[in-house]
């Protein structure tokens, strides 16, 4: 096991970069240089957007940024100890000792359960110190080998008891969870940390690590005999059920590593306090731990695009297919696909031949996909406040709210109701007998008849009467009106390149698909102005680095290779990179890019059936030509304005703000 590194992997007292990314990158080198990966740029790229997601600094002045990349051929560790701390993150400052886990995308067990033992032993304060007094990298090597070699696992034993004022009859018992994205170093490390925490405490902790090396369920008779759970995570709990009833205390993995007493004083606080956030039949009230600090808004805006997520994948393969419906069977398929289907096949072809029997195959496909826009959008929003028992009652209604002629409206007030009911009965504190019943039984029951029947009663016709005139107002927007909608939804989609202001009005485009007909092609019109807009940041950006390579560093120039294509399949986020560099001359660029292309497409009538794939979904595209010189206008447009703001809004240097006595960001 002690192939994961060797000499020429491990760097001592020597410079090798002036923040994390120098340091990530200098060591994907040595990975490459050492023969054990093929790409060191997309080694770093991988170690880098897993480092984006959350810092891999630990205390201790410890980092290990991790990742698996397809570039990587043999599991690998690559470490340095620098002279001068670097910060990656941690809140105890920078550290001195990094780490490189890099592994195949396709790693075995054996090798995850290797590279995850050099975490857990980075916990070891006696191994830490041994690591930065090793008098040479032969030294060094030898160390972390020797932590390397596969060990016992101790059997667990209860901890000492605790004091009386903590629990009456027994110690406090604690299980957790922990578990991080990629499941190799961190899902571990908090582990360990949250072990040794208990241990202190005086606390009995079992812990199950969900990590990429395989995880052993805590047995049925541990989770029965415990007081309270601990969820240190980054990533959805697999099997959440099995701690129904339990107080839980929820936090990222990187808490459980930096602060794991913090979390075990909590959970013992939450065993006898009534209102503390508990596990609930088959779903967790970890949803409400997790979001406790949300304000309102920030927990329905939560919520909505969770169920538009779900929501998109129905609605891109059935667009879609019904593009290519069209394609192949003519506009006047949406009139005989369904009889075409169901009296016809591939050995008895109607009249019109094998390419109209496929354009209705295809077509009556996507209308039955389609068709589960409002329920998903219903089921998934009910999903997002009350977890799995959500799902049913969110479907129901929102089927309720298409059977009403509600639209993704109803969709919305339903899904909202649905989640609703469903969460007020999973926080019930009901006999233990009946709490198997809850989830599967009970919850879906009463969450249906309460949500759907309020649709059907009282708010579905109000509500049909407000999506009929919605629609109607799109269907007569012309001219002028048209043209100053899609202006506004393209200045949406610049401001904050997949943020919330992008993602409202990505939602509004992709909700209203579901009205489009024949006769009313507005929503179509809407999601091309906004499917336009969205990639005008990348390619703006990407053209700009072209047009004055001067302005840019070079790592921009590169950025701006890629932004090309990410840019083409509609990744607005391409163009995050510039904007995070230089945010107040790139984003206004970018608006007014956006609202070009916006505008041109909602006055030339432009329609999407597809909500995603950019330029890859031509074919679903109306006006395909107007659609492209939209684009181009937009990234022009976007791309001289981003130069201009260069070469002639300039940052004002510390010295002459010091000079003038008050700071300021930009100057023109």
């Amino acid at each position: 096991m002690s192939t994961v590194i060797d000499q020429r992997l491990v760097t001592l007292d020597e410079p090798i970069g002036a923040d994390k990314a120098a340091v990530i990158r200098a060591l994907a080198d040595a990975v490459v240089a050492a023969g054990r990966a093929t790409d060191a740029e997309a080694l770093f790229t991988d170690a880098w957007a897993r480092e984006e997601k959350d810092s891999t600094g630990v205390p201790g002045g410890i980092a290990i940024p991790h990742a698996k990349s397809d570039a990587v051929t043999v599991p690998t560790l690559a470490a340095a100890r620098l002279p001068e701390g670097v910060d990656f993150g941690s809140f105890d400052g920078p550290a001195d000792l990094v780490f490189l886990i890099a592994v195949p995308t396709a790693s075995t067990q054996d090798h995850l359960a290797v590279l995850s033992t050099l975490a857990r032993s980075l916990i070891d304060e006696d191994f830490v110190a041994a690591l930065r007094s090793a008098p040479d990298v032969p030294a060094f090597v030898a160390l972390v080998e020797g932590a390397l070699e596969p060990k016992e696992e101790p059997a667990a034993a209860p901890a000492a008891a605790a004091p009386a004022s903590t629990a009456p009859d027994h110690a406090p018992v604690l299980i957790a969870v922990t578990a991080c994205p990629t499941g190799i170093a961190h899902t571990y490390m908090a582990a360990d940390a949250l072990a040794a925490a208990a241990k202190k405490a005086g606390v009995e902790m079992h812990v199950e690590t969900q990590g990429s090396s395989g995880s052993t369920p805590l047995a049925p008779d541990v989770i029965a005999r415990a007081d309270a759970v601990v969820f240190a995570v980054d990533v959805d709990v697999r099997d959440k059920s099995r701690f129904a009833g339990k107080p839980v205390v929820q936090g990222p993995v990187k808490r459980g590593i930096d602060h794991p007493a913090e979390m075990i004083d909590e959970a013992v606080a939450a065993i006898g306090d009534p209102s503390a956030p508990r596990v609930t039949g088959d779903a967790a009230a970890t949803t409400t731990a997790a979001a406790a600090n949300e304000h309102f808004g920030q927990k329905v805006k939560r919520v909505l695009l969770t169920g538009v997520s779900y929501m998109i994948p129905f609605v891109a393969g059935g667009g879609l297919l019904i593009a290519l419906g069209f394609l192949f069977g003519g506009y006047d398929i949406t009139a005989t696909a369904g009889e075409i289907v169901t009296t016809n096949s591939l050995f008895n072809l109607p009249e019109g031949g094998f390419l109209l029997y496929l354009g209705a195959v295809f077509f009556q496909i996507g209308a039955i996909s389609m068709g589960f826009l409002v329920p998903a959008l219903a089921g998934y929003i009910a999903y997002a406040i009350a977890d799995r028992p959500g799902i049913a009652p969110g479907f129901v209604a929102g089927s309720v709210a298409g059977l009403m002629g509600a639209g993704f409206i109803g969709g919305l007030v339903g899904g909202l109701l649905a989640g609703w009911v469903a969460l007020m009965f999973a926080r019930l504190d009901v006999p233990r007998w009946l709490r198997g019943l809850m989830p599967v039984v009970i919850i879906p029951l009463v969450a249906s008849i309460v949500a759907s029947g309020l649709m059907i009663v009282v708010l579905g016709g109000p509500i049909a009467a407000l999506s009929t005139a919605l629609n109607d107002w799109l269907a007569g927007l012309s001219g002028a009106a048209a043209v100053v909608l899609g202006l506004i939804l393209g200045a949406m989609m610049g401001f904050d390149l997949g943020g919330p202001v992008n993602k409202v009005a990505y939602s509004f485009a992709v909700a209203g698909l579901g009205a489009a007909t024949l006769e009313n092609q507005a929503p179509l019109m809407v999601m091309a102005a906004v499917m336009a807009a969205g990639m005008v940041p990348p390619l703006a950006m990407a053209l700009a680095t072209v047009l004055d390579r001067k302005l840019f560093t070079p790592v921009e120039r590169e950025n701006g290779k890629a932004a090309w294509l990410l840019g083409a399949a509609f990744i607005s986020e391409g163009a995050i990179p510039f904007a995070a560099a230089d945010l107040f001359r790139v984003i206004p660029a970018m608006i007014l890019g956006g609202a070009v292309a916006g505008a041109i497409c909602m006055g030339m009538g432009v329609t999407s059936q597809a909500p995603h794939g950019g330029i890859f979904v031509f074919f679903a595209i109306g006006n395909l030509l107007w659609f492209v010189l939209a684009i181009v206008a937009g990234s022009v447009v976007g791309a001289l304005v981003v130069i201009a703001l260069k070469r002639w809004a300039h940052r004002r240097t510390i010295r002459e703000e010091v000079a003038e006595g008050e700071p300021s960001i930009v100057a023109a």
